[in-house]
């Protein structure tokens, strides 16, 4: 698929990912359209942070504003699908998500995955769009899965039976109805779409500071001490950097029609403690003492994931490795303290 000229919608486009993927997609000459709720009235710096940020993607491609449509797509499906008429493909990114806690306290919010994912879904089928792709999770594997050494595959998903740990809690389950929602609509009406699961993204652009790399870098530059890191410190995850999932997204719009799922994350594991060791590192902040409360959740002791597919059917593994990411997400944290003048967990 050449990108030139195509229509394109991106669902959650003033998000972190979805303001990378916008912002690849302009430089690839699509047009493109951001759908996002945008409004969060308590906490109005962010927003207008996001908006700010946004428009300064569309006008390096000579943009002078950013063509963006306020949409709640909890409940909007028929003005969604007015507005899909004419385009050819659906990124769909907007969920409902906030770290580790979010996933584990906070079900009934999750819940509304369901009434979003389902409204962009038909919406976009009925309105003609050529084709949609699906951000999915590594949520939806089974948490018992989740240990050292192993590798999560596609075909992992429901593989143990149990009631309730089939999936990482409902948000996890909530994903997995999405991707099967479009796995039967292919195969009973034909409608084209790809799936990636995504695997503890970072990078700049990230404004949820409850995410554990975003959450660690503003300690780190808020000079705290004790510096505190949530969990024991072991758990460890496949960190992957936000330009390497964007390029593994596009691919699989271009190549995957099928709701096949295919992975998108390292294979490589880092322990969090190791982690907060290299922002430390990065930061030159020095705390006297290092504290992980184990009051705070975790999740899944080890996720990592087996990316054999993302490979074969994409031509496509993870480029940015952990250190130099941080590199760069670290300096974006800077640039953002600077330019609002106030700690960033105050936004």
């Amino acid at each position: 698929m050449k990108w030139q000229n195509k229509k394109v919608i991106v669902t959650g486009g003033a998000g972190f990912i979805g303001g990378v993927l916008v912002d690849k997609l302009l430089s690839l000459g699509a047009n493109v359209k951001v759908v996002d709720k945008l409004l969060l009235p308590n906490k109005p710096q962010i927003w207008q942070a996001k908006l700010q940020r946004l428009t300064s993607i569309y006008r390096k491609y000579g943009y002078s504003e950013p063509d963006v449509e306020l949409m709640d797509l909890r409940y909007e499906r028929h003005a969604f699908q007015n507005l899909c008429r004419g385009y050819d493909v659906v990124f769909h990114l907007s969920a409902l998500f906030g770290g580790r806690e979010f996933v584990d306290k906070y079900q009934t919010d999750t819940s509304e995955i369901l009434a979003i994912d389902h409204n962009v879904i038909m919406a976009s089928y009925e309105a003609g769009v050529d084709r949609l792709h699906y951000s999915s999770s590594a949520c939806v594997y089974p948490p018992s899965l989740n240990r050292p050494g192993y590798l999560l595959k596609e075909d992992d998903i429901l593989s143990t039976g149990e009631r309730w740990k089939s999936s990482d809690n409902l948000y996890g389950f909530a994903k997995l109805m999405g991707e099967l929602q479009l796995k039967v609509l292919y195969e009973e009406k034909g409608f084209k779409s790809s799936i990636c699961r995504y695997l503890t993204v970072y990078g700049p652009g990230q404004f949820d500071a409850t995410h554990a790399i975003a959450a660690l870098i503003e300690r780190a530059l808020d000079r705290e001490d004790p510096y505190v890191v949530w969990g024991s410190g072991e758990q460890e995850r496949g960190f992957t950097y936000v330009d390497d999932i964007v390029e593994g997204t596009i691919l699989a719009a271009e190549k995957i029609t099928d709701a096949t799922p295919v992975n998108l994350g390292w294979d490589k594991r880092y322990k969090i403690r190791d982690v907060a060791k290299m922002i430390l590192e990065i930061t030159g902040h020095e705390p006297k003492e290092i504290v992980f409360d184990r009051s705070k959740p975790e999740g899944p002791f080890s996720r990592a994931l087996d990316i054999t597919r993302a490979k074969q059917l994409l031509g496509w593994e993870p480029k940015v490795d952990l250190y130099d990411g941080l590199l760069k997400t670290v300096e974006w944290h800077k640039e953002l303290r600077e330019k609002y003048k106030v700690p960033y967990l105050t936004l």
